[in-house]
């Protein structure tokens, strides 16, 4: 429980930093260890719903609410996520089963009320405008829930009299008309008329930005980018002149970014998003901007692999260990293993390092790291076996050097390690309880109330260990126990 805490305080502060990915991993790690700890899954909706990733959030939120259903917290994070997805029903019905648990939470209340105000922003700002959300990002993200019925609208008012009308009021009255049968064109994906009538509202209207946007999002389902871009550029410039809403000049620069992200150019796409973003920040946008930065990362990493650099860096590492400079050594493996990934004996060389300088942990995982790789790559199971040794998990040592004798039965390394461990098996008893009861999975299976029992009624019936041993879980928690030698069986 120490490694869950310490890594839940991890993943605070990088959440307190801003660091959402970083907390997301840490909060991820601290599950894979206690997973029935719902703080857990409601710190990592958290970090999910802040990095923008709203469906990743509300499961989380879910679990933390199956997990303590009456912990008023979670509906709160699951109201948070909700919200996030443009799902406000169901945001509104989170809070509202959160406040059955605590009346008072001003969390929740405040929670509730910023819920019907985005349910009423969201509903008038995409009331009659098809394009708001560009068609690439409704693909990642799920749909939102509909709106709450509206109650019957009072009868219309009658057409305005264009007679009566000054000149810039037709001008707009008609630019207004030739957007709604643009828009009645788009709906239908009648994209050559639309582009008509759009363009018809701009010989009407040339300072409104909205037509411009309506133009573009035409191009982009036509897969017409460099015409899109141009479109909104135009839009940009005619809005910054008419001092245009800044949502709509976000919604063209975002709409670049989409451009971009469409072709692959993931950096310029980066460059406009961010635009978007000091214009007027959204979760969609903050999504957009989050998703490819990760690309970009993920070109950067693998423009830097290089597999001849990798092994000039290797033959460092190989230097500095034989002087005995582990520390160095560690970092040219380090190197080696960033240019070239998927090499497991990278991963075993620095494993090696990691075990003289008693990082066991660290080494460990190298081990894994390279045997996920090369599942008969003999040197990880013995570099595994070496690091358990060093650790007092001799049971597991011997399992990790068993694997490698499955591999290569004459190996002189992976054979004198099981000796060694067989060896510790019949060492003082006395030291052997003290290694084992050090044994974190030892002292786990003592724990446990049902394999207590079980101990009991073996010392008391020596039959019942036939029985028990058919249960390959219970049989597994035994042989361990024996292994150690805090049991025997005579």
């Amino acid at each position: 429980m120490d490694k869950v805490n310490e890594l839940k305080e991890k993943g605070n502060k990088a959440l307190n930093a801003e660091k959402f990915d970083e907390a997301v991993s840490a909060y991820t790690e601290a599950i894979s260890l206690d997973g029935q700890n719902h703080v857990l899954y409601s710190n990592r909706s958290a970090a999910f719903a802040k990095a923008g990733k709203f469906q990743e959030a509300l499961e989380d939120a879910e679990k933390t609410i199956e997990l303590n259903p009456t912990w008023p917290k979670g509906y709160s994070r699951k109201g948070v996520a909700a919200a996030g997805l443009h799902d406000y029903m169901k945001a509104f019905a989170a809070y509202n089963e959160g406040l059955k648990y605590d009346p008072n939470s001003a969390i929740l209340l405040q929670g509730r009320t910023d819920t019907t105000a985005s349910a009423l922003n969201y509903m008038q700002s995409h009331g009659d405008i098809p394009m708001d959300i560009d068609p690439q990002q409704t693909h990642s993200r799920r749909a939102p829930s509909p709106p709450p019925a509206k109650p019957a609208e009072p009868q219309k008012p009658a057409e305005p009299r264009v007679e009566d009308m000054n000149e810039e009021e037709k001008k707009k009255y008609f630019a207004k008309k030739e957007k709604e049968l643009g828009n009645a064109a788009y709906k239908k994906k009648d994209f050559e008329t639309a582009l008509k009538h759009y363009n018809a509202a701009i010989e009407h209207d040339p300072t409104d930005i909205t037509f411009y946007n309506n133009i573009a999002a035409v191009h982009f389902e036509r897969k017409e980018y460099e015409e899109c871009i141009k479109q909104c550029e135009k839009g940009i410039e005619v809005g910054r002149e008419s001092r245009a809403d800044f949502k709509l000049i976000a919604k063209s620069f975002a709409r670049i970014g989409n451009t971009y992200r469409k072709q692959e150019n993931y950096k310029q796409a980066k460059v406009f998003y961010e635009k978007a973003m000091s214009e007027h920040r959204t979760p969609e946008i903050k999504t957009s901007l989050s998703e490819v930065e990760a690309k970009i990362k993920e070109e950067e990493r693998m423009a830097y692999i290089n597999p001849e650099k990798a092994e000039e860096e290797k033959e460092q590492g190989n230097h500095f260990f034989k002087k005995g400079d582990y520390s160095n050594a560690v970092k040219h493996y380090t190197e080696a293993i960033k240019r070239n990934p998927d090499d497991p004996k990278l991963y075993s060389n620095r494993a090696a390092c990691y075990t003289k300088l008693a990082a066991f942990d660290l080494g460990l995982k190298d081990c894994d790291t390279c045997i996920k790789l090369d599942e008969k790559f003999i040197k990880g199971y013995i570099r595994k076996g070496k690091i358990l040794q060093g650790m007092q998990q001799q049971s597991k040592a011997q399992a990790a050097y068993q694997k490698a004798l499955e591999l290569d039965p004459n190996n002189a390394e992976a054979v004198e390690g099981y000796r060694q461990c067989s060896i510790n098996f019949q060492r003082n008893p006395q030291e052997v309880l003290k290694n084992a009861m050090s044994d974190p999975e030892i002292q786990q299976i003592l724990k446990d109330p049902a394999m207590r029992m079980i101990l009991e009624q073996m010392q008391n019936d020596p039959n019942a260990v036939k029985e028990h041993l058919q249960n390959p879980a219970i049989a597994d928690k035994i042989m361990k126990l024996l292994e150690s030698g805090i049991i025997q069986i005579h």
